[in-house]
Formats: C-alpha cells, structure tokens, sequence
C-alpha cells in the first residue's frame, strides 16, 4: 500500500498544484487507505490475522474482499462527485480480483504483485521512475522469499498476475493519448 502511496504523491507532484493534489488525494486516503489500514490493524490486534502482511491464505479472503469494498466506494464517490472514472483504481480492483482467484490455488505474493503494478504506473509519469520501481520489486520479491512469507512460485505467480493486468493497463493508457 506504501507503494501506492508513493505512486500518488509523485503523480500529483507532476501534475497538479498542491491544492489540487491534497482534493484529489484526500477521497482516496479517507475511502482506502484509512479504512484497510485500520482493518488490518483491528485484525491483527483481535488476533483475527497473523500479521500485518496478511500471510495466511485463509485470513486473506475476507480481506480481499474488504479491500475491494473499499475501492469501489472510492470509485462510486468520484464518479458521483467528479463525473470521472479513475483507471487506475479500476485496474487496482482488476488486480486485485485476479489475486483473490488466484489465492484459492497458490498463494500469491501480493508485495509482489503490487509493485510490478506501479512500476507500470511509474512508467507512464516517466520511463526512468517505471525501471526503477522494477528494480525496487525485484528487491521486493526476493525480500518475501528471504523471509519466508513466500515460496518462488508463489513470488513469481504474483508477478506473472500483475504482469497481464498492467500490460493491460499499459496498453489502455496508450489506446487513450
């Protein structure tokens, strides 16, 4: 999510005013980040989830689905408030469904997922940010196997997911400039 974070920041730097940046960013941070933030830690502190990575298979069901409430409320308040659609959260919840499939056969490394994601992102603010958020995934996936909170092809099944939903993504930019 930090990652995420960091991705709207350098965006909003690069084309908005400050003001700007804080009415765009506020409806996210109050509608998603707050709310799946406080979620995971309420759950970690009832002993509900594990950890706050959400490592266990089965404490990541319900999660997924608490996250994707939260997106598409994002998503309905800027569409009745601003008239306009954000793509990129649409591709966030598109991600974030094939990750949800996919956790009822392997367990996909989110972390991994995620980053690959907003290298993707970062390639359409500039190509340079985009490798260098690829460089920060690689350190990414090799930090989940490192620290055992993910096998290689769970690793690698993460970043083959992200793979198709931002070349989507990527692919969809470019149709629309």
């Amino acid at each position: 999510m930090n990652s995420l974070i960091i991705y709207f920041i350098v965006f909003s730097s690069a084309n908005f005013s400050i003001e700007e940046s804080v009415r765009q960013f506020l409806p996210l941070l109050l509608l998603t980040i707050i709310p799946i933030s406080f979620w995971i830690i309420y759950h970690v502190k009832t002993k509900k989830y594990t950890d706050t990575d959400v490592s266990d298979r089965k404490q990541r069901k319900g999660f997924y689905f608490f996250i994707a409430a939260s997106i598409l409320t994002y998503l309905t308040f800027v569409y009745l408030r601003y008239e306009r659609t954000d793509f990129v959260l649409i591709f966030l919840l598109i991600l974030l469904i094939a990750m949800q499939i996919s956790n009822y056969f392997i367990k996909s490394s989110m972390h991994t997922a995620l980053n690959l994601f907003v290298a993707a992102l970062m390639v359409t603010i500039n190509p340079l940010y985009g490798l260098i958020w690829l460089g920060i995934t690689i350190a990414v996936g090799f930090s989940r196997i490192v620290l055992k909170r993910h096998t290689r092809a769970e690793v690698l099944s993460g970043a083959v997911i992200s793979s198709f939903v931002s070349f989507i993504y990527l692919y969809t930019q470019i149709q629309t400039q």
